[in-house]
């Protein structure tokens, strides 16, 4: 039985770090273990532009804890006033690394997202010439679509007809929660990946409602069935290139959870290592582990693998239920199952 494994340094190609108190106290649990984060543009106000951009990663670089090497890859929230050219210079600098499809008023803070697809087709041109990726929250919002079903007919209705409209540009399917959407991803031939959570990979839509709500499991894309988490497994553990981790870490404060309304979202910063080990090794894939959380995603980025490495030693591991903020306490996600597996880095 394998004891320890060596892996390059993960990376999250998908997180939310939040702004000003929450940034500083959430911000320490994703630079323990990776070393990058694609990090998401749904603040209020949104970072629509280069110089909001610019602005957030300053702030996050100054929240940064002492001694930490981490690098956040900056976003912009795509509207249908963006601009091509800021959207093109802010590339052309570095400062940014993709762009953000929210469909308006599909989830936390997307009030500013897309209703007109038309509208945004001449800023997915010019990204598709310079080579810059957009990651997708892929629901339609159409109150006749039925909660369950809005990923797959968002691929109907706007991934499919996106994609062929603009032939070059590369797409990140975010938090995808579907074996429509697995299957999609896995047939397409180029330009194409999925990021696949944490949470995603644990739960269904069951862990949420049986025996009464469950507030910490609600998320957006909400869990589906089980054949749906088997298959997301499935495409997880594959070894495919083309799915890789993102962990949609969302936090809010335990207050906000448990509203009449609660915010959906899971905080699974600290422990994500500890889970997808655990996930793996119940698949019989721990060899596949670093392709899917250190390799897979920054080849579809065109960027190097982190040359440091972190080491998963067979020992139980134990994390806080919670993590206190000068906002109130949020709850760190729970998988339900013992962690046969701590993370450190070398």
């Amino acid at each position: 039985m394998t004891q320890t494994l060596t892996l390059r340094r993960p990376d999250d190609w998908h997180l939310h770090l939040r702004d000003e108190n929450m940034l500083r106290a959430v911000l320490p649990h994703t630079t323990a273990h990776f070393a990058r984060a694609i990090i998401m543009p749904n603040l209020v106000p949104p970072v629509v532009r280069g110089a909001d951009a610019a602005a957030y990663r300053d702030r996050i670089m100054a929240a940064l804890p002492e001694g930490a090497d981490f690098t956040p890859l900056m976003t912009l929230y795509l509207t249908e006033d963006t601009d091509p050219d800021d959207v093109a210079a802010a590339h052309a600098s570095g400062l940014i690394t993709a762009v953000k499809l929210y469909p308006a008023g599909a989830t936390t803070n997307s009030a500013s997202g897309v209703t007109d697809f038309d509208k945004v087709a001449p800023v997915l041109e010019r990204m598709a010439e310079i080579g810059l990726p957009l990651c997708t929250h892929g629901e339609v919002t159409d109150p006749a679509v039925d909660i369950f079903d809005r990923e797959a007919v968002f691929i109907e209705r706007v991934m499919d007809p996106i994609r062929k409209r603009h032939q070059g540009l590369k797409v990140v399917m975010e938090h995808i929660t579907t074996a429509d959407a697995a299957d999609y991803v896995s047939s397409a031939r180029e330009n194409l990946g999925a990021t696949i959570t944490t949470h995603h990979l644990v739960i269904n839509r069951n862990h949420i409602l049986a025996g009464g709500i469950k507030p910490h499991y609600y998320c957006l894309p909400v869990a589906k069935r089980e054949a749906h988490r088997l298959a997301l497994r499935k495409a997880a553990t594959s070894g495919d290139a083309r799915f890789f981790l993102g962990t949609d870490s969302a936090p809010h404060t335990d207050a906000n959870k448990l509203l009449p309304c609660g915010c959906a979202g899971c905080f699974t910063a600290p422990n994500t290592m500890s889970i997808l080990a655990e996930v793996f090794e119940q698949d019989g894939a721990l060899d596949k582990l670093e392709g899917f959380a250190s390799l897979n995603g920054p080849a579809f980025y065109g960027l190097p693998a982190n040359s440091q490495t972190m080491t998963l030693t067979r020992t139980p591991a134990t994390y806080p239920d919670h993590i206190d903020t000068p906002e109130g306490p949020v709850t760190v996600f729970d998988p339900m199952m013992p962690l046969n597996w701590s993370a450190a880095l070398d």
